[in-house]
């Protein structure tokens, strides 16, 4: 009987090494591809800018969402109005006002959801906000926005 234990544990140890190392390699791996997509965009750097900077800035492209999110929470609570003059930021404050400007025309607006989630893109305004700036026809857009 110890002599089938012994055989059991040792053939189990490699499927536990196996297991472990692969663990370690997903740990890593992650963690190299994330510093590496941040030396990559030096944009990002700036689009965390804390929001008690008043006047700070960064450009970068916009999207919009509408309609199909009416009514839903958004990541700070509150109900999603299209209409509103709202917008989505990853790491901003909640409540942060931002002056969003794109093609000359400026709207602004307030942070009250997180996203964007689509690589490159720095905000998610409100259908309401990208009207006001006439972002809607391509639905994405170069913006430059700055906190008040």
């Amino acid at each position: 009987m110890i002599r089938t234990f012994v055989l059991l544990v040792r053939a189990a140890r490699p499927l536990a090494i196996l297991v472990a190392a692969t663990a370690a390699l997903s740990i890593t791996g992650g963690l190299s591809d994330a510093s590496a997509k941040a030396r990559k965009n030096p944009m990002d750097a700036q689009a965390h800018a804390p929001a008690s900077t008043g006047g700070r800035s960064f450009s970068g492209m916009a999207s919009y969402y509408g309609n199909e999110l009416a009514g839903r929470c958004t990541a700070s609570g509150a109900r999603f109005n299209p209409g509103g003059m709202t917008a989505a930021h990853r790491s901003l404050p909640f409540g942060t006002k931002l002056r969003v400007t794109h093609g000359g025309r400026s709207v602004v607006v307030t942070i009250n959801d997180r996203g964007p989630f689509v690589r490159g893109r720095v905000l998610d305004l409100s259908k309401g906000a990208a009207q006001a700036i006439g972002m809607t026809g391509r639905g994405v857009g170069r913006v430059v926005a700055e906190a008040m």
